[in-house]
């Protein structure tokens, strides 16, 4: 078939070992043929199947989620799978359920805020999945500012107990995933409050239903929230709300790692510090990054694939037409998109790298660091899932009218995604807390502290403040030098502007206020930098075939001159680089288009995602797009019948009732 051959004609193209790529992707041999073997798992197993979700009702949905999750931890035990092999085959289940939050946010909650003795009463049994856990935080009337939080939890010395208590109707919790329908238990966060004094927000193990008959205890008023964004996608997780009636817990399921409150109601907080509490958001926006190149590559392996099968215009004497990935137009489009996917994936690397890192500076009390990982890993989370919520968007419209049917597997991929510019905190909110980082990391240049990390160029500020670029052909742009030169030097005066500016307020505070525009743009260049300059030293590091090498060069560059094409009037009103200059970079850029365009398909086949994983009729594998688009259109229930259900009751009335007047 015409799909099959244009596609295993690309691959014959390829400069490269594909293999060797799949291991670049995934991390290592060893992360490569883990990950291999549990999506082919989840693939061959037909409960997992997902072809029907988008003509589910919200109810057979749910309960179809709850078949699987409960399948998939039969799995797990039956084989005997690592907990790292664990979270790649729930990944690979592609299908947000109650899983996710007991294990991704009650568990480590526990972990990281429980005391010794706490932690041995809960972990096994929610490690045995006897009780089911969510993490209930957000409200109704306040999400990313925490510390308005309006839940209260006031300790009674009569009883020995919180009461916890939803005054408002705006303190109700609202959105935690697992909550409306399934957990057992969450980690909520309430207001402490003790002897008429209000401690702030802590955490509180409460259990919400009963666990003979599943319902909510007296004092518990839940439910799920309703229909969220796009047909299947993140309708099958019960995210839910909850009040609280002046309800009752233990004193000892306050979570006390950090501080605890005694019998007699006095609030003390513990010897070890409240700073070790970051290691673990570094590491949940490290997973946030990670999954954002994985999404991102879905939506370009799925683009990439049908560009190349998809043939519009071009004929010449009733030859074949031209392969739509063959335009200029496409190109420019979608292959920053594919280069985006490699480069988040190797900041998500390097995240882990930082995770590790803080993680052992915490135990050894050396809090030095903390600032600046808080910094980054809020700014390339914000950074991160905006571009690759935009990029899927992106590659739906790059597939054309075809790219809007849900079986393209685009439409649903963006509804599950798009919420991840909002949990963990909102992208906006994020990039303000690098900004202010930045302003302070600035503040400090005069003072003779050098900064660290990733804000090291900084200490450069007086060569970075007056160069210019010395680019003088197209293809000094493909000098890494001259890159970095070029995003450090743009970064830091912009950082440097926004300081002077807010110099101008008497106020700071109202001076951050009036730049919140030009601050969150200062904090997504420094971001920018990060991400170029972690896939710079990638490839200086570690890799060492000549083919990979290559095209993860061409993929690099793409990346960082699409940005300075993207983002011209940055480097052209800091006076970074000349407007010469800057149409020699686009030069190089059409040159790479070219020198990538035999290897996209390849490319993304490095990814080594199963069609069952892909979801899409448009990416599949084998290329044989047309003959299953039919198939997908002939099982839509609307074509059970010829004639639809109504046609005597509302069409054939009014046909019949205009047959004489037709003037046709």
């Amino acid at each position: 078939m015409e799909g099959d051959d244009n596609l295993a004609h690309e691959r014959n193209k390829a400069e490269f070992d594909v293999n060797e790529m799949k291991i670049v992707w995934a991390g290592s041999r060893q992360a490569f043929e883990v990950s291999n073997r549990m999506s082919r798992l989840v693939a061959s197993d037909p409960v997992f199947d997902k072809s029907n979700r988008a003509v589910m009702t919200r109810k057979e949905l749910f309960k179809n989620t709850l078949r699987k999750s409960a399948h998939a931890w039969k799995l797990i035990n039956e084989l005997c799978l690592s907990d790292e092999e664990s979270t790649i085959f729930k990944y690979f289940m592609d299908q947000p359920g109650f899983l996710d939050l007991h294990w991704r946010m009650f568990v480590p909650a526990i972990k990281g805020q429980g005391t010794e003795e706490q932690k041995q009463k809960w972990l096994p049994l929610a490690n045995k999945m006897q009780i089911i856990g969510c993490y209930a935080q957000t409200e109704l009337g306040h999400g990313s500012n925490v510390q308005g939080l309006e839940t209260t939890a006031t300790f009674d010395p009569q009883t020995d107990q919180f009461i916890l208590h939803s005054p408002t109707q705006t303190s109700s919790k609202w959105w935690p995933g697992g909550l409306g329908k399934v957990s057992t238990h969450a980690v909520v966060y309430a207001r402490l409050i003790t002897n008429g004094k209000d401690h702030g927000v802590h955490g509180f193990i409460v259990q919400l239903r009963n666990l003979d008959d599943h319902s909510p205890l007296p004092g518990i008023t839940i439910g799920d929230i309703g229909v969220k964004f796009g047909n299947g996608a993140y309708n099958s997780m019960d995210n839910g709300f909850l009040m609280f009636d002046k309800f009752c817990i233990p004193r000892d399921q306050m979570l006390m790692r950090l501080s605890k409150v005694t019998r007699e109601g006095k609030y003390v907080p513990s010897d070890v510090p409240r700073q070790l509490m970051y290691g673990t958001m570094v590491s949940v926006r490290q997973t946030i990054v990670s999954n954002a190149s994985v999404a991102m590559a879905r939506a370009v392996c799925i683009a990439t694939r049908y560009s190349t099968v998809r043939r519009q215009f071009g004929s010449q004497n009733g030859g074949v037409e031209t392969q739509v990935i063959d335009y200029k137009t496409q190109q420019n489009r979608l292959f920053p998109l594919l280069a985006s996917a490699y480069a988040f994936r190797f900041v998500g690397e390097w995240l882990k790298w930082l995770y590790t890192d803080v993680t052992q500076r915490l135990e050894a009390s050396d809090f030095a660091t903390l600032p600046e990982a808080h910094a980054c890993t809020a700014g390339l989370k914000s950074m991160t899932t905006s571009a690759t919520s935009d990029g899927i968007e992106e590659c739906r419209k790059l597939c054309g009218g075809h790219g809007y049917l849900w079986c393209s597997g685009l439409p649903e991929l963006f509804a599950v995604y798009v919420p991840a510019c909002t949990y963990e905190g909102d992208n906006v909110v994020l990039q303000l807390q690098v900004a202010r980082f930045l302003m302070k990391t600035v503040a400090q240049l005069s003072s003779g502290k050098a900064p660290a990390g990733t804000t090291a160029y900084m200490g450069r500020a007086k060569h970075l403040l007056q160069c210019r670029s010395s680019t003088q052909k197209a293809e000094d742009w493909l000098n890494p030098d001259m890159v970095l030169e070029a995003f450090e030097a743009r970064a830091l005066r912009m950082a440097v502007s926004c300081a002077n500016n807010l110099k101008k307020f008497e106020n700071q505070e109202q001076g951050f206020s009036e730049l919140l525009a030009d601050l969150v743009e200062a904090g997504i260049a420094h971001c920018q930098l990060i991400v170029v300059s972690k896939f710079i030293a990638k490839l200086e590091r570690d890799i060492k075939g000549k083919g990979v090498k290559n095209q993860l060069k061409n993929l690099c560059y793409i990346y960082a001159l699409h940005l300075i094409h993207k983002h011209l009037g940055d480097f052209l009103s800091t006076n970074t680089i000349t407007p010469e200059q800057a149409s020699l970079a686009n030069n190089q850029l059409r040159s790479l288009y070219s020198q990538l365009r035999p290897n996209a398909v390849a490319l993304v086949d490095a990814f080594d995602y199963t069609d069952h994983y892909l979801g899409s009729v448009l990416g599949r594998y084998d290329g044989n797009v047309y003959p299953k688009l039919f198939e997908e259109a002939l099982k839509d229930p609307l074509n059970d019948s010829v004639v639809p259900d109504g046609y005597h009751e509302y069409i054939r009335p009014f046909i019949k009732q205009h047959l004489r007047s037709a003037r046709l």
